[in-house]
């Protein structure tokens, strides 16, 4: 079997930290999560190894299309793999789509780097949203956009070794597009501290549009939250504008 490639439907017996368990042939076969399809495998923020073990006890019971990846006789290893069975299959249907494509998904997954997403038509096929494809407004999760279960139309921006890459702001109003129209270096403009970074402060200029104040202007980040607070609304001045870059350099109005 293992040689052949072939796939073939065991029962799940039983679930240890990080591995389901299942029996081909009376010998015991390990299929480790990682090698768990996209659509089973378990999304669970900051790897919670109860959380996961509590999602693989799910499959007790269940029957799963897998292959044979490692056979030791010696080392009475055997090793299987549901990835590899669906895989195949997954790429073929992955092949139908084009970059550019709007498709309708599913969110079926949040991670602190960006969402997971499904597609309705093809659900076995899974992509993923980056966090900075989310929205053109500053986020620091991706729960501030979606939510599980939510259906959302997304564009393909990338396919690339049998995974879809997808965003969501390219559906939307580019708020940089005509930004050199309203903003020019030099100019005086007030806007509201919107958080704080290593290097620096992000300022709401309005229209999902930020600017950057940097820590140099203070001398040191404790200096600077000294003098910026969070929500509050100060004055500013253009000191570089680079709308090809996304990005507005300000300083603080003496």
């Amino acid at each position: 079997l293992k040689e052949s490639g072939e796939a073939l439907t065991v029962k799940i017996k039983g679930a240890n930290s990080g591995v389901l368990i299942s029996e081909i042939n009376e010998i015991k076969a390990f299929l480790p999560v990682s090698q768990l399809s996209s659509q089973h495998y378990p999304r669970i923020e900051r790897g919670d190894q109860n959380k996961i073990l509590a999602e693989l006890k799910k499959f007790v019971g269940q029957e799963l299309t897998i292959k044979i990846i490692d056979l030791n006789p010696r080392a009475e290893k055997l090793i299987i793999s549901e990835k590899e069975a669906v895989e195949e299959n997954t790429k073929e249907l992955i092949s139908k789509y084009k970059v550019n494509n709007v498709v309708d998904v599913m969110v079926s997954g949040i991670a602190d780097f960006g969402a997971f997403v499904r597609f309705i038509d093809n659900p076995v096929i899974e992509g993923l949203i980056h966090i900075s494809e989310l929205d053109y407004r500053l986020i620091d999760s991706p729960k501030e956009i979606v939510k599980i279960d939510e259906a959302v139309k997304a564009k393909i921006i990338e396919i690339k070794d049998g995974k879809v890459f997808l965003s969501l702001k390219a559906l939307k109003p580019n708020p940089w597009e005509n930004v050199a129209e309203k903003f020019k270096e030099s100019q005086e403009i007030s806007g509201a501290v919107y958080k704080f970074s290593p290097f620096g402060a992000y300022i709401s200029l309005g229209d999902d549009l930020y600017g950057l104040i940097h820590v140099s202007e203070f001398g040191s980040l404790e200096e600077l939250k000294k003098q910026l607070e969070i929500g509050k609304q100060y004055d500013f001045i253009i000191s570089s504008l680079k709308p090809e870059e996304k990005r507005i350099i300000l300083k603080l109005k003496q």
